[in-house]
């Protein structure tokens, strides 16, 4: 009997969309999470020929952002929630000395700052100050729903909006100042951790401007960005295993 589950780099099973799969995939940059789950159900479609498929993924990425998305197909989208809440590992690179709207260079700066005087204590201070169960607010570009309007809809309007802050956690944040103004970073962190909030509030923590240059996310509960799918990689594991998966299913109907 084939053996369904969680699908990683070396893989070379054929897939039971239908049934469910948990498919690893590193993130392109410049790629939404829902370009990655639009163009894999687009792939699965044409190759598969399976019409209606329920495929969805567990944690949204940025479009600036790269790495680890779970994409769960059929059956095993039920399990997206469980997926979602688990702790997950950050690397990415903070910038100090600016600020800007959406606390990432996807906008140009609004403020900027000096350095210079930045010692190596200040930062060691504001590094502890976010270590532990925190309060933060996220950032008003951001997907979460106010009113059934996505908050980045109110700040594109220049509307005002209330966003509430959230409890989360974070449980290691190590930096890197071999590289500053640029602070290399790592952190493991809970669910609804904003990293772009992350890298603003370290900023003001340091009484200056910080916001976040790049990220890629290594790490979601066990699995690892090391076993996920590269996007082309992924869509020629589909067409390779095309021919397999109708045999294997031919098989069945026999049985």
């Amino acid at each position: 009997m084939m053996d369904f589950g969680t699908s990683g780099l070396q893989d070379t099973r054929p897939f039971d969309f239908e049934n469910g799969e948990v498919i690893l995939i590193d993130k392109p940059l410049d790629w939404t999470s829902f370009d990655t789950v639009n163009f894999i159900r687009a792939v699965i479609k044409r190759f598969y020929g399976i019409r209606k498929l329920k495929v969805g993924h567990a944690g949204t990425l940025d479009p600036l952002a790269t790495g680890l998305l779970i994409l769960c197909t059929g059956k095993m989208t039920k399990q997206i929630d469980t997926y979602q809440a688990q702790v997950k590992t950050y690397t990415g690179t903070i910038l100090l000395g600016q600020t800007t709207p959406t606390f990432d260079l996807e906008s140009e700066p609004d403020a900027f700052f000096p350095t210079d005087s930045i010692t190596v204590e200040q930062i060691e201070t504001a590094r502890q100050q976010f270590i532990g169960d925190l309060k933060q607010y996220p950032p008003k570009y951001s997907a979460i729903k106010i009113k059934g309007k996505r908050a980045f809809d109110y700040a594109r309007s220049d509307e005002e909006i209330e966003l509430k802050a959230r409890d989360v956690r974070i449980d290691d944040f190590k930096l890197s100042l071999d590289r500053s103004p640029e602070l290399d970073f790592e952190v493991t962190c809970s669910k609804g951790t904003y990293i772009r909030s992350l890298a603003h509030d370290f900023g003001k923590a340091l009484g200056n401007g910080a916001c976040l240059k790049s990220l890629r996310r290594t790490r979601i509960g066990t699995f690892r960005v090391d076993d996920a799918w590269p996007l082309e990689a992924l869509k020629q594991q589909i067409i390779d295993t095309e021919e397999a998966f109708k045999e294997w299913k031919k098989e069945q109907s026999q049985v």
